[in-house]
């Protein structure tokens, strides 16, 4: 089988058209096009289906593209090893982490890999774009979400548990504590921006939409923001009672500087998110980026339960003409 050819058939799907390919080879489309027909002809089996829109891999296609990949993985896995051998790891690896989760935690993580592996060289992005990751800008992300691109492979890392607090200052002024989240109505609250989206969303919703939330008031937060730091510090002065995620304020509680509200965790249960650690599968991974990939699972692990587990969706990305 001609090597080359099946290279040429694994960039074209990953670049997901035929122009696109063209322009990341550096080479003509009528090149490409004509390398492409001979493949098939040299086969006699069609491996792609073209049509006035799309370019749709066949089964073969798929098999051979799949094969291709691992090939490629492995020879540049063999460059490595060679060109490492005897040298401590080392390289360069791109990451783009939430800002929140990540300035607060993460950044700790981030410092201790580097302590651990010195001649590793990090460039971490604070933002919440998944664009990076699909143009191939990073090597992966960590985002929260609840749904996860089709395309990518995506690590579980954790559940993102909220809670309720407050200062104990606070709630000795407020007396007496609502037990429900609809007794929120009545208290200046404080939470993201998007945790305040879904509590309209769940105020709207019948009982047959969201059953566990049927009845419940529109809460109308005292304070929003999307910058996590900010909330906590107003949460932290006794401006309000916050609703946020529980890694931000998990010092606070231990050290007694904010209370736990006695809420039931299912009255929260619907604002629960889930932690991922997202790459193209497509794409080498270098030794660097692996090790760094089997940190972050570590750290998260050690915080998140249930444990981390990887599922992956999709790993057949789609080719567009």
């Amino acid at each position: 089988m001609d090597l080359n050819a099946l290279s040429l058939l694994v960039d074209i799907i990953d670049a997901g058209n035929l122009s696109r390919a063209a322009s990341q080879l550096g080479m003509s489309r009528a090149n490409v096009s004509k390398r492409l027909n001979h493949f098939e002809r040299q086969l006699g089996a069609e491996l792609l289906r073209r049509s006035t829109r799309q370019l749709e891999p066949t089964e073969l296609g798929w098999q051979l593209y799949e094969n291709g990949r691992a090939i490629r993985h492995q020879l540049l896995a063999a460059q490595e090893s060679v060109q490492t051998l005897g040298k401590r790891l080392s390289g360069t690896v791109r990451v783009s982490v939430p800002g929140g989760f990540g300035q607060h935690t993460m950044s700790a993580w981030f410092l201790e890999f580097m302590r651990r592996y010195p001649d590793i060289t990090l460039n971490v992005i604070f933002d919440n774009d998944l664009e990076d990751l699909i143009k191939g800008a990073v090597d992966f992300s960590v985002r929260v979400m609840g749904e996860t691109p089709s395309n990518a492979v995506a690590c579980s890392l954790g559940d993102v548990e909220y809670v309720a607090c407050a200062t104990p200052a606070l709630l000795a002024e407020l007396g007496d504590v609502p037990a429900t989240l609809a007794g929120f109505a009545a208290l200046p609250l404080i939470t993201s921006e998007l945790t305040g989206q879904k509590l309209r969303v769940a105020s709207q919703s019948g009982p047959d939409e969201a059953p566990e939330m049927a009845g419940l008031p529109l809460l109308r937060p005292r304070l929003m923001s999307a910058n996590f730091f900010f909330l906590r510090d107003a949460i932290l002065q006794g401006l309000g009672v916050g609703l946020v995620p529980r890694y931000m304020v998990d010092q606070d509680l231990g050290a007694g500087t904010l209370v736990r509200l006695p809420l039931p965790q299912q009255e929260l249960a619907f604002l629960r998110t889930t932690m991922y650690l997202l790459y193209m599968p497509a794409r080498y991974q270098t030794r660097a980026v692996v090790t760094l990939i089997g940190f972050l699972r570590e750290k998260a692990a050690e915080m998140f339960s249930p444990l981390s587990r990887e599922v992956e969706e999709g790993s057949k990305p789609r080719a567009v003409l």
